[in-house]
This record gives C-alpha cells, structure tokens and sequence, in this order.
C-alpha cells in the first residue's frame, strides 16, 4: 500500500486528506508533518492519521511527500529532509505557489521524482481546478498516483512547459480572488439601485454559480453561451457593450499578466534567498 506524507497540516493538506480518505484511502497509510499541537490533534481526531511534530518522523516510511507549506518555508525542510529523501526517493508533490521545479531538485535531490502542482482555494469543498507538471523522473503511474490525490478535490490538468505554471496560478490558482471581485462589484451595483444587500449577494452568488455550471457541464465555449443569453438590443446587450467601452478584456488581460509576473518574482526571491 502507497504511504502518503504531508508535511503541514493547514487548510489545503486537509482538504486534499478528506478527498482521498473519501476514495477509500485508508487512514493509516497517511502521515502528518504539523508544529502546532492543536493542529495535530484535532487532524488526529477528524482524520485518524497519524501526526507528528517533526518532518523526519512523518517521511520516514513514505512513498509521497506531499510538501503543504509556504514557499518560503522550503528552504529550511531542505536540511530537516534531504538526507532522508537521498536514502528513500520518495516522489515529492509540492503546492508551494511559485516554487520551481529545479529549485525543490537543488533542495531535495535531483534524483527525485518531483510533481509541481497549483491547486486553488475551491478545493476545500472539493471544487479546485489544479495544473501539474512533472520532470523526466516521474514514472506513468506515479503520474497517474500524483493525479489521483489531486483529483480527490476538484478537476486536475498536466501542464507539459513548466513555464506556464506562473500563468496556470495567475488564472485557476488566483482566480477565485477575480471571482469573489466580480461579485463584490454586482452586488455593490444592485444595492446602488436600491436593492436590499442581502438580496443582491444571494442573486449575484447564485447567478455566478449557474453560469458556472452550465459553463462546466455543457461543454459549450464560453462566447457561444454569452451570445445566447444576448438578445438584440436588450438589457444584456447593453451591460456588455458598457463592459467593451471600458475595455474589459484589457483589464483582464494586464490582470493576469501581473499576476504572472508577480509569481515568477517570488520564485527569483527564493534563489536569492538559498
């Protein structure tokens, strides 16, 4: 059976140990890395998994790592760690946001399989959208292995250029941000208009949720069903010339640039720091 670490215990590792405990995983094949105390027993309590204060106990028999911690904090497991990982070979998962592939190989070992993934906040009621990608050490089943914990909280994607990560944690990583933004805005609109606030964020909400579903599950492009809720010279027809006029596909488009950007910054950061 295929033992699973997790070295931190927030709220993404959690989410990821539910979906797969709902797979039919079994408890005992996974382990926990998490400091707080608080934190290990109430995973303990929720999860009956096995938790532990330090890193080198949760790792010492698995057969994936999953690193669940900020980026930031990679360079210091890398001395609580490599060692162990040198002996074992385990294949390293991380959804450490920005954090490159041959930056974990120069921590942890080139020798490693290693899975970079972005996975996004909706994966904690079992909705995310995560991109991966791999290096030339990851086998087809360990693939297939990295993809099913992924899948266990939401759609998942292989990202064959490791380049476009920064771009896939700009859009599906960053993006629910974009989403909650837009329905602060419509809702703030209504009630300009004189709808009671709490009318307008359960329509607003609701009406996103719809049109993300059909958009989901139809399979249809996303112009093709603009272009069917838009009568001409209707009510519709005038909000999204509005939204042209004010260059809403610009907006967006420098938006998710600078959230590139922004992500491959951090990643220098980190060079910089180590």
């Amino acid at each position: 059976m295929t033992r699973i670490a997790f070295i931190g215990g927030g709220n993404m590792a959690r989410s990821l140990i539910g979906g797969l405990l709902k797979t039919g995983i079994a408890a005992s094949t996974v382990s926990v890395a998490e400091p707080r105390a608080d934190a290990r027993q109430e995973l303990g309590r929720e999860f009956g998994v096995a938790c532990y204060a330090d890193s080198r106990s949760a790792v010492a028999d698995a057969d994936v790592v999953v690193l669940a911690v900020k980026p930031q904090v990679m360079p210091a497991l890398r001395n609580e760690l490599q060692d162990v990982f040198k002996q074992r070979r385990p294949m390293l998962i991380s959804i450490a946001a920005g954090v490159r592939i041959d930056q974990l190989e120069r921590w942890f070992g080139s020798l490693l399989p290693i899975v970079r993934c972005m996975p996004n906040t909706p994966a904690l009621i079992g909705a995310g959208a995560t991109g991966l990608c791999a290096n030339g050490r990851v086998s087809q089943p360990q693939r297939a292995q990295a993809q099913h914990i992924l899948d266990a909280v939401g759609l998942t994607r292989w990202i064959d250029d490791e380049a476009q990560m920064d771009t896939v944690t700009a859009l599906s990583g960053s993006g629910p941000a974009y989403f909650f933004a837009l329905v602060e805005a419509l809702e703030d609109a209504a009630v300009a208009q004189g709808m009671p606030r709490e009318t307008a964020r359960a329509l607003a909400a609701q009406t996103c949720l719809g049109a993300g579903r059909m958009l989901a599950e139809s399979g249809e492009a996303p112009a093709e069903l603009r272009r069917r809720v838009t009568s001409p010279n209707g009510t519709t027809q005038a909000a999204l010339e509005s939204f042209a006029a004010d260059g809403l596909p610009r907006i967006v488009s420098r938006a998710v640039a600078a959230a590139t950007r922004r992500g491959e910054a951090l990643a220098a950061a980190l060079d910089d720091a180590s």
